[in-house]
């Protein structure tokens, strides 16, 4: 059976216990998969990378919201009376 892989680059289970950072180091930045027993267990993703995955999917939660209040009757408030 074919398991599809969403990185380029791959490390087995073995390799990431013995030397965890140079597993890491491998992916030069980018995700890895970890292996088991050649089936993708999971991945291995760089900080920076996981905390701009979130900003996304927080930006694409507000763009939900805003397309939602789209649709709501809307209240004029003129900012210079507040």
């Amino acid at each position: 059976m074919t398991h599809q892989i969403y990185s380029e680059v791959t490390a087995s289970i073995s390799e990431l216990k013995k030397n965890p950072m140079a597993a890491v180091d491998s992916g030069e930045g980018f995700p890895i998969a970890v292996l088991n027993r050649n089936k993708p267990a999971f991945y291995c993703v760089p900080a920076d990378i996981y905390e701009a995955m979130l900003d996304r999917l927080d930006d694409q939660e507000l763009v939900e919201i805003v397309k939602e209040r789209l649709s709501e009757p809307s209240i004029r408030v003129d900012l210079n009376e507040l």
